[in-house]
């Protein structure tokens, strides 16, 4: 079964953002802010890109949606950091209305419509287990009598951490947050044209029936200084020090290392 996932990294859409802006001009002078994009690359670098780098199952494609108009420079960087993982495709669009944009996207790089497909979403400043895919394709095994009678069904690893990198390493906390975007993903029906952006994440259960896995961490969703969500801000959760188990835990089940968090968050 085809896996597909979706990230957009600052992509100038028209709507699809909780922080709201009169116009594309304004959207562009927000996400393209240099202090916002170097923020961006080096929470990409340290989070997205280790646990997609280190996947269990190798079958899958990750679509990293930008703005034709990205600066070049951010571009090239981009594509120099993606460029050693085979399943990484970027893909350029103008800035357009979010919603038929992500569909579009999405159906474009169904290999065969008419049959099914997993497809999950992806925020540039997270990191997912290892073995995300894997575990995809196992609840989509688990979904098989749900889709005898519905065309979708919401996939959502419910367990994970909240966490702040910076120059002194990573602070964290375990959590557990249903239908919260990072880590949830859809079983989509063959001839559907439905995608796991056709529904706001944390409402998909109204929508489809939704199977939890509550059983290990399978996310880290980072708190920061440009987080879209209000609520991400301002949180007030609090973090701590990874312990060493945690430590070992983190380059387990994300690929994330703290020495290389301190080392491309302390660069200048």
């Amino acid at each position: 079964m085809q896996v597909i996932g979706l990230c957009r990294f600052s992509y100038p859409a028209i709507g699809g953002y909780q922080v709201e802006h009169a116009s594309v001009e304004e959207r562009r002078q927000y996400l393209y802010n240099p202090a916002r994009l170097e923020e961006r690359f080096r929470l990409f670098e340290t989070t997205t890109l280790p646990c997609f780098r280190e996947q269990t199952d190798e079958d899958f494609e990750l679509l990293v949606l930008i703005g034709e108009c990205l600066p070049k420079e951010s571009m090239d960087r981009l594509y120099d950091l993606t460029s050693d993982i085979k399943q990484i495709r970027i893909v350029k669009r103008a800035p357009a209305r979010h919603r038929p944009v992500v569909k579009d996207v999405l159906h474009s790089a169904r290999t065969d419509p008419d049959q099914p497909c997993i497809q999950f979403r992806h925020d540039d400043d997270d990191a997912v287990s290892v073995d995300l895919v894997e575990r995809l394709r196992l609840a989509a095994q688990d979904a098989k009598g749900l889709a005898e009678h519905n065309r979708t069904i919401g996939l959502d690893f419910n367990s994970g951490f909240l966490a702040r990198f910076g120059p002194e390493g990573i602070r964290a906390t375990q959590v557990f947050r249903s239908l919260l975007g990072v880590g949830l993903g859809m079983y989509i029906a063959g001839g559907c044209k439905h995608t796991i952006m056709s529904f706001t994440h944390h409402k998909i259960g109204r929508f489809m029936p939704v199977i939890s896995y509550p059983d290990a961490p399978m996310w880290v969703r980072t708190l920061n200084s440009f987080n879209d969500s209000p609520h991400a801000r301002a949180s007030k959760t609090e973090l701590f020090p990874l312990t060493p188990e945690q430590e070992g835990e983190f380059i387990a089940r994300f690929g994330i290392e703290q020495d290389a968090v301190r080392r491309v968050h302390s660069t200048a």
